[in-house]
This record gives C-alpha cells, structure tokens and sequence, in this order.
C-alpha cells in the first residue's frame, strides 16, 4: 500500500491551481480589455472618416457653386437682369506682363530666401551668393 501524500505538497498542489486560474483569467479580462479598446478606436476612425467624406462633399458643391458663379455666361446673365451695364475688357485694356508665369510666381516665393543671402553677403563681404536662373 501506497502511503497518502503529505498535506504540505496537497497544498502547493491546490495553491498552483488557483494561481494557475488566477494567471490565465487575468490574461482573459486583458485581452477583453484590449478588443474593446480597438473596438472604441476603429469606431471613433470610422466616425472620422465619416465626417471627412462629408466634408469633401460639401467642399465640392462649394467649388461647383463657385465655378457656376465665375461662369462668364453666367456673369453675363447676371450683367444684364441686374442692369449693371458692364461690359467685357477688350484687348487693349488688357496687361498681359512680359516673361513666364512660373518664373515670375517662384521669384516671388524665394523673394525672401535671395534677400536673406544679398543682404548677409553684403553686410559681411565675406562672400558672394551666387543664384541660377531657369531661362
């Protein structure tokens, strides 16, 4: 006959399990937790993204409002219902400034970067800033 196992290693056997148990619910309820929060953050982006899609939209039957607005039909049309007496700009009243579009819009952009570099070399004299042009 086999002799019955001692009470010491009953109760580590019985104190393992429950820590077992305590250990495995503890990971169960996280990993709840964790759904739950990507659950509450996919809805609040579907939220957003709702909202976004939304707002495009109106953006765009703003852009076509204003593009029937700027319409020189419809300017014309509203030249004559409300009596305005305006007419269209002939050629000659026209100044067209010489030199391309794209050179005169980035000298303007980097107005500030040339005079930065002209007035540092100037004021030092230790320098000289060299700049290209694209002609």
């Amino acid at each position: 006959m086999k002799p019955p196992p001692t009470p010491g290693l009953v109760n580590r056997v019985i104190a393992l399990t429950l820590l077992l148990l305590t250990f495995t619910g503890t990971l169960g309820l996280g990993a709840v937790w964790m759904r739950q929060g990507i659950s509450s953050t996919a809805n609040s982006n579907r939220a957003l993204e709702d909202r976004i899609t939304q707002v495009e939209r109106r953006l765009d039957e703003v852009n076509a409002e204003v593009a029937t607005a700027v319409n020189p039909d419809a300017l014309l049309r509203q030249n004559t219902s409300m009596r305005l007496a305006l007419a269209a700009p002939r050629e000659i009243q026209i100044a067209r400034p010489p030199g391309s579009p794209e050179l005169r819009l980035a000298a303007k952009r980097n107005q500030e970067i040339f005079r930065l570099g002209a007035t540092s070399a100037d004021s030092a004299g230790a320098f000289r800033v060299v700049t290209a042009s694209l002609h």
